[in-house]
């Protein structure tokens, strides 16, 4: 069996590279441009509380991170503000951890040195929509952005199960994929973010507009190699989506449904398979139904797709609990994506759970792991696109039995032809495809010179420090 440690890397933290002092000059720097809107916040209850996200979904991380904490946030409501806290965090060398609505699972806003944590809540504005694409700052909720594009036609392509919270900035940063994955695969795909505009971390910062493949460094590198101000990004045609609850009686079922679902020439934005034990947690996942057993599959479609979908669900002797139009309250997406996870774990917080891409005939990774680990193990999956791919995510709850047990089960499931996506660890590398992105380093040596954004989350500038 592979020790735990391996299957876990976490660099070392410290030694500080900075002193209260600096801190406290950063504070005095800033201070006058309270007049303008922009916030310090040093109260420990406010330090303590923005310095966390969802990393408690793994014990790893919940105690490696239970002691990380910001001396001082501050929340700037302009970009002039951003430059201003950049500027003065180079001068005096203090650290600097981005963070959005805080919804990411893995630490990525958590910040390992202390120092600043610059929120990004206050810069907030919707700059441009069209029907064709976007831009906003990075501390616009999505919900907002939609608001806006639904005035002309258009939606956006890729959403997390935190939508009515997360940040756009967030999302990009942090995120991976989503609600809309299913047609439009992962966020790193190109041309799913066509450009950023960032702030350097310099004593003078600058301001860049990247655009294509020089803001892909970026996209998804949880803010370690440049501060993102606003967006860019495409959209899609605003449709009148119908969310579906389905009962199927097995989970092989289930996948026989969705995968013909999705080979049709029918608009989906969302594919999610439950087994009966997420089912038999997760409440709404029942449907109001008297017996709660059997799978469960979430599908939104579009209305005109609606009686295809039905002649489908007869034909494989599934049944339809629930269809109502698509809300941004209350909708059925908030039990996607780990937002799954949140609610089996409110039932019952022994659950964590993995990421995995399955192999493309997933049947028999389902069936040995589940034979394996039997009632250990419940399989909840994600319909997705990868490189251009149909394939299936997964986000399988796990009890929790310990580091070493968790990475056996790691080690079984890449021995079935798993690619993993480990959340149980606080590096951008080994959280993704476990190798250094050179070109992240190259725009973190860029943008970040001295290394002070989100110190001690990208692997290859620590590697490339000590070589």
């Amino acid at each position: 069996m592979k020790p735990a440690g391996s299957a876990f890397p976490f660099p070392p933290v410290g030694p500080r590279r900075h002193n209260p002092a600096a801190v406290a000059a950063v504070a005095q720097t800033l201070t006058p441009l309270q007049a303008d809107g922009l916030r310090l916040l040093m109260k420990s209850e406010d330090r303590r509380r923005l310095s966390r996200d969802a990393y408690e979904y793994s014990p790893v991380l919940a105690s490696r991170l239970a002691a990380a904490e910001a001396e001082l946030v501050v929340c700037p409501t302009t970009v002039e503000q951003v430059k201003a806290v950049a500027a003065a965090c180079a001068q005096h060398h203090v650290p600097i951890t981005m963070r959005g609505a805080g919804t990411g699972n893995y630490g990525q806003a958590v910040p390992l040195l202390g120092g600043v944590l610059l929120t990004m809540t206050g810069i907030r504005a919707v700059r441009s929509a069209t029907a064709d694409c976007f831009t906003a700052e990075a501390g616009c909720r999505l919900a907002d952005i939609d608001e806006a594009l639904a005035l002309h036609g258009a939606e956006q392509r890729l959403l997390p199960s935190t939508y009515r919270t997360a940040t756009i900035g967030g999302f990009v940063a942090g995120g991976s994929g989503g609600i809309g994955s299913v047609a439009w695969g992962f966020l790193r795909d190109p041309g799913n973010v066509l450009g950023m505009e960032i702030v350097t971390v310099e004593p003078q910062p600058r301001q860049h507009q990247l655009m294509g493949d020089a803001a892909a460094p970026l996209n998804h590198a949880y803010g370690t190699n440049g501060i993102i101000v606003t967006l860019t990004m495409p959209t899609a045609p605003l449709r009148s989506w119908q969310e579906l609850l389905v009962t199927a009686t097995s989970l092989e079922q289930g996948l026989h449904l969705a995968d013909q679902l999705r080979t049709e020439a029918l608009p989906i934005k969302e594919l999610s398979l439950y087994d009966q034990q997420i089912v038999a947690m997760v409440r709404p996942l029942q449907g109001g139904a008297a017996d709660s057993g059997g799978c469960r599959l979430i599908a939104i479609v579009a209305a005109e797709a609606m009686e295809i979908v039905k002649r489908r669900l007869t034909h494989h002797n599934a049944q339809l609990l629930l269809k109502r139009p698509q809300t941004v309250a209350g909708s059925l997406r908030e039990l996607t994506w780990n937002h799954t996870t949140l609610h089996a774990r409110a039932a019952d917080p022994a659950w964590t759970y993995l990421q995995l891409l399955l192999p493309p005939e997933p049947a028999p990774a389902l069936q040995a792991m589940g034979c394996q680990q039997g009632d250990g193990l419940a399989w909840h999956l994600e319909a997705v696109r990868s490189q251009g791919e149909a394939r299936w995510a997964a986000l399988p709850l796990l009890r929790w039995q310990g580091a070493d047990a968790l990475a056996e089960v790691m080690e079984t499931a890449q021995a079935l032809g798993c690619t993993i996506f480990n959340p149980h660890v606080i590096t951008v590398e080994d959280g993704g495809m476990g190798v250094v992105d050179g070109n992240q380093v190259q725009a973190k040596q860029a943008y970040d010179p001295s290394g002070l954004l989100n110190p001690g989350k990208l692997r290859g500038w620590l590697e490339r420090r000590h070589l």
